[in-house]
């Protein structure tokens, strides 16, 4: 073949030809790996139905004449890939819903590989104060803030002040119904007292406590017992101790007048408001105040511990040799002892504010707890804060008089972590991510390490959790103690409309005829009498008088009250033990007996025959409270029919 044949330039322009299609399917298909559908969401095609099929070329014809003149074919098009336009908002890679939560399968095989799950929502329109750090927080998590509220429910509601901000029907909500009542210094003293009458030694870490202006003469009349015992531990050691009588004398000549140290606190007052040291019960200011603003007077801890006379961090102990989780341990131990305390009157709250069988959200808190260590390194409790400052920024004093908020970065620290953490603690979603990782992991059959990360621990960017939880984790060994936690489950049983908080003097009765506690000694009339007295007492003690009826505590009272009756012999919290053992069991049997009825009332069972134990139930047991026998409605209409009265 001749050099410019027409068949020479034929052929060569074939090969260049094929080299080029053979040089664009390899560039295809870089294309298609770097931008691979399936990545984003999309269904992968076969290349067939991604590429247009080429022409197979046949064999080269022999040349003919005018050959030479006929224009070469053009080149045949590469394939171009086009992605797809993005999901609207709101929808998954599919164009599929992703409301409530749900996830989206791909279509490519693995049939059990989602979606990402949706984010946790999070109301901030109640924050206050709060706010920023609440903002910061959510950012670190990842989480989708809502500050002006929204339409449809969120996962958690974040209130600044109380439960009640905002009227809620589910999800989680940052505060307790009833909490900021149940922390106040009355009710906290009450609450932690009744501890003490039950465990001495359990609850000696609260300071003896007077209630204002109640317990006013109780309070004088034990201070000067204080007084007089101190007077005599004197001469005591006057007379026994030879190495210190000289020192003893100069304390009693030096300053006969010697008197202890009160301090009064106002119920309602926060920040040191309205607060002052006494000496005398005379020293109480008790014109106009105390009737209208009460307060509470407990024993001044005169010695507690400092380090080179000032309060210090606790974490400067460990570098004076003190064994650092010990003292953690005590301050845990008190704080769930006093969640025990708080425990049963929440409850109560809680029940009215959500009535049991309707729609109510979760609750959770950040408390404040006021301890101080005395010398020998025993936790005390002052008080419970039930809205502890969260705010990031604090007052400067530009000049004389002139202040203004400036950012914080020691409380940026502190406060961002507590709020974050609490969130991660309480993470609504976290059980539905850890269910989805697993079925992750379980589609592929050698998961890498990364993979396993990144799937196990959605948190893997954020630091360390610095809090833990300690109640309920911790409390079983703590369960001997809510014995007024049982107390109030049978309080609430027979309060009878939902949504109160007092026990009326039917339901007290209800509570005395079904537990089997009136006798010959305890009369029903004397029941009406206890519970007249008991309750006109605390009503008289407390500032809300809208509802009448028993509150929990004076229903405590009544308890005790019984149990002091029933078993003489035994400790007060053996006395209260037993009596609770003993209503938790009748009230078993008596629902026993309701179940069944309402099982054969379901079933529909014959009328039992004559001479069974039911007709032979004597109709007095009624009067006395004990429960109705299990028959049908003609039968019981029949024996009412025919018993006295």
């Amino acid at each position: 073949m001749l050099r410019g044949s027409p068949e020479r330039e034929l052929a060569a322009w074939w090969e260049a030809e094929a080299e080029a299609a053979t040089a664009a399917k390899a560039q295809a298909a870089k294309e298609q790996v770097r931008v691979d559908p399936g990545a984003a969401g999309e269904p992968e095609r076969k290349a067939a139905e991604e590429q247009p099929k080429e022409p197979t070329p046949g064999p080269p014809r022999a040349a003919e004449e005018g050959d030479a003149r006929v224009s070469p074919r053009p080149p045949p098009a590469l394939p171009v890939y086009r992605p797809k336009p993005a999901p609207a908002q709101g929808l998954c890679p599919h164009g599929k819903s992703r409301s409530k939560g749900r996830s989206c399968k791909r279509s490519s095989g693995q049939s059990d590989e989602y979606c990402s799950p949706r984010p946790v929502t999070v109301d901030s329109s109640k924050a206050r104060t709060s706010l920023d750090a609440l903002k910061i927080s959510i950012r670190q998590l990842k989480w989708k803030e809502f500050p002006f509220g929204r339409r449809l429910p969120c996962d958690i509601y974040w209130h600044g002040v109380s439960f009640h901000d905002s009227d809620i029907f589910s999800g989680q909500v940052n505060k307790f119904p009833g909490m900021t009542e149940m922390v106040r210094k009355i009710t906290l003293s009450r609450a932690v007292r009744i501890m003490q009458n039950l465990f001495p030694e359990e609850y000696n870490f609260y300071p003896r406590s007077w209630i204002l202006p109640d317990e006013f003469q109780l309070f004088a009349a034990q201070a000067t017992m204080d007084v007089f015992s101190v007077k005599m531990s004197l001469h005591f050691l006057e007379f026994y101790i030879n190495g210190t009588i000289q020192q003893v004398q100069m304390v009693k000549d030096g300053d006969p007048s010697w008197k202890p140290t009160f301090i009064v606190k106002p119920d309602s007052g926060c920040q040191g408001d309205g607060i002052y040291l006494i000496k005398d019960p005379s020293d109480i200011r008790l014109a106009g105040t105390l009737q209208s603003r009460p307060a509470v007077v407990q024993e001044y801890i005169c010695k507690p511990l400092l380090i080179d006379k000032l309060k210090f961090d606790i974490r400067l102990l460990s570098s004076k040799g003190v064994d650092i989780k010990k003292v953690w341990s005590d301050i845990i131990s008190l704080v769930i002892k006093t969640v025990i305390a708080l425990t049963p009157e929440l409850k109560v709250f809680y029940q009215s504010d959500i009535p049991a069988g309707r729609p109510g959200p979760t609750c959770f808190q950040i408390l404040g707890f006021d301890i101080l260590l005395m010398k020998n390194l025993k936790p005390i409790l002052l008080e419970v804060n039930a809205n502890p400052s969260m705010r990031i920024e604090h007052e400067q004093e530009l000049s004389p008089g002139v202040f203004e908020n400036v950012p914080s970065l020691v409380d940026e620290e502190v406060k961002v972590a507590v709020i974050r953490d609490t969130l991660r603690l309480m993470d609504p979603l976290k059980k539905k991510r850890g269910n989805q990782s697993q079925q992750l992991l379980a589609t592929k059959e050698n998961p890498s390490d990364s993979e396993l990360a990144g799937n196990t621990n959605p948190e893997a960017h954020l630091p360390s959790i610095c809090l833990k939880q300690v109640f309920p984790k911790y409390a079983k060994q703590f369960n001997y103690l809510r014995l007024v936690d049982r107390m109030a489950n049978l309080f609430i049983r027979f309060l009878g409309i939902k949504g109160t908080m007092k026990l009326g003097p039917t339901g007290f009765r209800t509570f005395i005829r079904n537990c089997k506690l009136s006798s010959s000694s305890l009369s029903m009339a004397a029941v009406d009498i206890l519970y007249i007295d008991i309750t006109r007492r605390w009503n008289s003690m407390t500032m809300d008088q809208r509802d009448s009826g028993m509150c929990l505590q004076a229903f405590v009272e009544a308890f005790f009250y019984l149990a002091q009756r029933k078993f003489k012999m035994l400790p007060l919290h053996e006395q209260v033990a037993s009596l609770i053992d003993l209503c938790e069991y009748h009230l078993s049997v008596l629902d026993e007996k309701r179940l069944a009825c309402g099982r054969r009332g379901t079933v529909g069972a014959r009328p039992p025959s004559s001479g069974t134990p039911q007709e032979a139930a004597p109709a007095a047991q009624l009067a006395e409270g004990h429960p109705p026998p299990c028959t049908n409605s003609a039968h019981r209409l029949s024996h009412s029919r025919h018993s006295p009265s």
